[in-house]
C-alpha cells in the first residue's frame, strides 16, 4: 500500500509537472489522494470493528440458546420466555452489525476506485 501511495503520489508530481499543471493543481491531486488514503484506513477501521461486535452478538445468541435448553430442560416457563426475549434482541442486534459491515464494506470498495481513479488521472496527465 505504501508503494502504491508513493508510486500515486510521486508519479502524480512527475505527471502534472511535466504537463504544464500549477503548483495548485498538484497540490490538490496530493490532496485528493491523502484523502482517499485515510478513507481507505477509517473504512477498514469500522470493518474491523463491525466484525468484533458481530462475532461478540453470535457469542451472545449461542449462550442465550444454551440457557434456553437449560430453562427448557428445568421447566421454568418464565425464564424461557425471557430467553427467547433475548433471543429475539440477539437477532435483531446481530442483523444490525452485520447491515453495518455491508455498509462499511461497499463504502471501502467507493474508496478504493476513487483513489485508482485519482491516480489514473495523474498517470494519463503524464506526457508521452
Amino acid at each position: 500500500m505504501k508503494v502504491l501511495k508513493a508510486v500515486a503520489v510521486g508519479g502524480t508530481l512527475v505527471a502534472l509537472s511535466f504537463g504544464g499543471a500549477s503548483a495548485q493543481d498538484v497540490k490538490e491531486d496530493r490532496r485528493d489522494i491523502r484523502e482517499d488514503h485515510r478513507d481507505i484506513r477509517e473504512d477498514r477501521r469500522d470493518i474491523r470493528k463491525d466484525t468484533r461486535d458481530i462475532r461478540q452478538d453470535r457469542r451472545d445468541l449461542r449462550q442465550d440458546r444454551r440457557e434456553l435448553y437449560q430453562d427448557r430442560k428445568a421447566g421454568d416457563k418464565d425464564a424461557v420466555a425471557q430467553d427467547r426475549k433475548e433471543i429475539r434482541q440477539d437477532r435483531k442486534d446481530l442483523k444490525a452489525d452485520a447491515r453495518e459491515r455491508r455498509r462499511d464494506v461497499r463504502e471501502l470498495k467507493r474508496d478504493r476506485r476513487d483513489l485508482k481513479r485519482d491516480v489514473q488521472e495523474g498517470r494519463e496527465a503524464q506526457p508521452k
